[in-house]
């Protein structure tokens, strides 16, 4: 009977769809591990398809292929530690979110989850089917309970692993980020511990998807909660964390405790490397932006020049009869402190041409918003022909509490591919500035030091489409408004619920109805880094048509 295994914990950063490039990242890490001497290596959730699959997951090519894939994985794994991987398994109709165990050249067990989350971004009902729970594996003899991900956040498949004899749980997890997520996924995993006196290994993916970014993070507690092992957030690691048998059953061996990010630090990381790895990963290496002299596109650049830096940075200032001198001069001087490339392209003589071409039409109406707007869309047409010409992603820059109320232009500010500060309300943008002013790390491929002049933090926001307009002019100021929204948004408070809070009812109301009238707009807006639970996209799914209100007597 063995008295030590050694487990190896590979935190790696997947790609959805691309099979071979995730197998190969496998193979390279079990070769560390069979250098290491470790008995098993441990692979997150849906490793060799990324995560989360969506509707792939139910195309039946893609179900042959991932079969192969795994299979030849396991043939060339076959001289060295068993290893575990996720990855779908093919039911009648539609397929289990499956964690395979390989020894010898084979598929020696599967394992396959229960517990399907069907909430915020998740929808494993839809997808997958749902499983009894099951008994513990055998490797090099020593009983090793996997409760997949969600499994883990209940008790009854943990306790089942327990009474059938696990000794080590190993949870493998494709668990997304949000704010405070860690300190949520460790309380779970403390609760686990204490409740069947085993330890815990926690596994996490890594990298950006889409809107999402997995984060990391991975963890092992002994018995009564012990943290022994913390590994790095948003940064791959290999870990080999060496267990021991006692008298009071397996314990992990104390190891490296990474120190982990503030809330601040880890939005920033979060939109930095949601932006890194959506680019990587669609095959862009340099974006486009249109540079105001305000906050949000300053922080855009600053997040842009951090994830692939400022020399792959291209901004370009579009100016309207209505621009400041004192934007003009500013985004000039964010372009010059991170170190971008400033293109100024001047859309007043486009302007006129539309007006011109519309006078006929519009021949005695009152100029309104619509004007304001085609300078919007005109500076959307221009930045994507830069795009289009010089294969550069456009990023848009509206802040959560613009998203929110609508106040970006369809087609205008809002086209482009990827929205960075898309869950960040304004208040945040503001904070998230005068933190990056103050804050340097490794990651960060701009330069150090004050990047966003305070200027552009201080004055008031604008989006100079009229003369001396101000964002103020139909709006509370940032400070309310956001939270209203959060009121409102995030945690789905009634219109009565706000008004308690001290705030006037026909400010509610409006935020309110600004709230549902702008449904359409999201529905057809570039995706941005996920920050919170209640993200616009997968996380809240209102419909476009929608004439309820609330009267504020529920």
């Amino acid at each position: 009977m063995a008295d030590r295994f050694r487990l190896t914990m590979a935190q790696l950063n997947a790609t959805v769809g691309d099979l071979g490039g995730n197998a190969r990242q496998a193979r390279d890490a079990w070769e560390a591990a069979k250098a290491a001497g470790s008995d098993f290596i441990a692979f997150p959730e849906m490793f060799v398809t990324g995560y989360q699959l969506q509707d792939l997951v139910m195309k039946p090519a893609f179900a042959a292929d991932v079969r192969r894939v795994i299979e030849q994985l396991a043939a060339d794994c076959a001289d060295g530690p068993a290893f575990g991987i996720g990855g779908p398994l093919w039911g009648a109709d539609k397929p289990f979110n499956a964690y395979y165990i390989c020894e010898g050249g084979e598929i020696t067990a599967t394992i396959l989850k229960h517990h399907l989350p069907n909430y915020q971004v998740f929808d494993e009902v839809r997808y997958y089917h749902s499983a009894n729970p099951q008994g513990p594996v055998s490797i090099n003899g020593v009983r090793v309970g996997i409760p997949v991900c969600e499994d883990a956040w209940f008790e009854d498949v943990c306790e089942t692993l327990q009474e059938s004899g696990a000794e080590i749980l190993l949870i493998p997890n494709g668990s997304p980020y949000h704010r405070n997520k860690v300190e949520l996924r460790q309380s779970i995993v403390v609760s686990r511990v204490i409740e069947t006196g085993l330890p815990a290994a926690y596994l996490n993916l890594l990298g950006g998807q889409d809107d999402q970014v997995f984060d990391g993070a991975s963890f092992v507690l002994n018995p009564h909660g012990v943290l022994t092992h913390q590994m790095p957030q948003f940064e791959a690691a290999v870990e080999h964390v060496d267990f021991e048998r006692t008298d009071d059953g397996w314990v992990a061996l104390p190891g490296d405790k990474a120190a982990l990010p503030d809330a601040w630090e880890a939005d920033y990381r979060v939109m930095v490397e949601a932006l890194r790895d959506y680019l990587r990963k669609t095959g862009f290496k340099q974006v486009v932006l249109g540079l105001s002299g305000g906050i949000d596109s300053a922080l855009v650049a600053t997040i842009a020049s951090d994830a692939i830096g400022p020399e792959n940075v291209h901004c370009v200032m579009l100016p309207s009869r209505y621009t400041s001198q004192i934007s003009l001069d500013d985004a000039t001087d964010v372009a010059t402190r991170l170190g971008c490339r400033l293109d100024t392209v001047p859309i007043t003589p486009a302007r006129e041409a539309v007006t011109e071409a519309l006078a006929p039409l519009f021949d005695g109406l009152e100029a309104d918003v619509t004007e304001e707007n085609i300078q919007s869309r005109l500076r959307g047409v221009m930045l994507m022909a830069l795009s289009n010409k010089f294969g550069s992603m456009l990023l848009t820059t509206g802040n959560k509490s613009e998203v929110a109320v609508g106040y970006a232009t369809i087609y205008g500010d809002m086209a482009g591919g990827y929205n960075p500060i898309k869950d960040l309300y304004k208040t945040r943008v503001f904070e998230t500035c005068r933190w990056r002013n103050r804050e340097h790390r490794d990651w960060m491929l701009a330069p150090a030091g004050e990047v966003i002049p305070p200027r552009v933090i201080d004055k008031p926001p604008t989006a100079e489409l009229r003369e001396d307009q101000k964002d103020e002019d139909s709006l509370p100021p940032y400070s309310d408004l956001d939270v209203m929204l959060e009121m409102l948004i995030d945690k789905e408070a009634s219109v009565a619920d706000v008004v308690a809070m001290g705030y006037d009812r026909e400010w509610v109301k409006k935020v309110e109805g600004l709230i549902y009238v702008s449904e359409y707009k999201r529905f057809q807006s570039a995706p941005g880094a996920r920050l919170t639970p209640r993200a616009f996209w997968l996380d809240r799914r209102y419909p476009i048509v929608n004439r309820w209100r609330d009267n504020g007597q529920g």
